[in-house]
């Protein structure tokens, strides 16, 4: 049966599916017998690996190149979503953006202008156009975020303030959506072993001593796997979680404690 008893009939919506993490998510909800909708920014040839991979698992499964920035792309890709595939019952906010790591000081106007452009109207773009489709029957929200939310991490401004704006938006969402049984929730990233991590590590910008510190600074020795994310994911995402609305789970080796 589809589903498993863990997701009505419907599609789960992933934006940013084809990379890191959101891949592992993807392959996570599939597993759990739920149809994906995943969408990719540029890298084309991943997302069509992904695709194929998924198509293993049973379910159906559809990618689409979306920019979060334009709303009308937004807008048209979840009347496409709903009339493809009926209902839309988890949207998963899992895009992540190549951003330097700079201090608050070193930013510029136009720097800032332009994340918080992708990050928080990008979510905002997301939010507004699915909220109709969400409404008719309910749903589950879950936003990737960071947990630099619990404690601040010097030269991690970019990601953690637009996240701060997100997440005062998933509160939102949770208090008033839940008379229309929407849930919202976010799971807050620690330093996870995919990604962008990844890219900055083998640039340099992550040495030895920054590996040091971090770890030390940890309740759990190690850092994250992008699985260690997906299964938090789909714990919120699904009908186990089906009374939890508003919350966050840190999956950060104990970051912030």
């Amino acid at each position: 049966m589809k589903g498993r008893g863990m997701f009505p009939q419907g599609v789960a919506v992933v934006i940013g599916g084809s990379g890191g993490a959101g891949r592992e998510i993807c392959i996570k909800l599939a597993q759990a017998g739920t149809d994906i909708l995943f969408t990719y920014n540029s890298n084309k040839r991943r997302a069509d690996e992904l695709a194929a991979e998924l198509a293993g698992t049973g379910v159906r499964v559809a990618c689409d190149q979306l920019d979060v920035r334009n709303e009308g792309s937004v807008a048209a890709f979840f009347s496409r979503a709903s009339e493809d595939f009926g209902r839309i019952h988890t949207v998963v906010m899992a895009a992540g953006y190549n951003i330097p790591q700079l201090l608050i000081g070193e930013l510029t106007t136009e720097l800032w202008r332009d994340v918080i452009d992708q990050d928080l109207n990008g979510f905002f773009n997301i939010l507004h156009h699915s909220l109709p489709a969400m409404r008719r029957e309910g749903g589950s929200y879950v936003h990737i975020s960071s947990a630099g939310l619990l404690k601040w991490p010097e030269k991690d401004v970019l990601s953690v303030a637009p996240k701060a704006a997100i997440e005062s938006l998933i509160q939102g969402v949770a208090k008033e959506e839940g008379k229309n049984n929407i849930r919202a929730n976010s799971v807050l990233l620690g330093v996870i072993e995919t990604g962008i991590f990844l890219r900055l590590r083998d640039e340099g910008v992550f040495d030895q001593a920054w590996t040091d510190a971090v770890i030390s600074g940890l309740a759990l020795k190690h850092f994250g796997k992008p699985e260690d994310v997906a299964e938090a994911v789909l714990y919120l995402a699904s009908d186990r979680a089906s009374y939890v609305t508003g919350q966050t789970i840190s999956v950060a080796g104990g970051y912030g404690i």
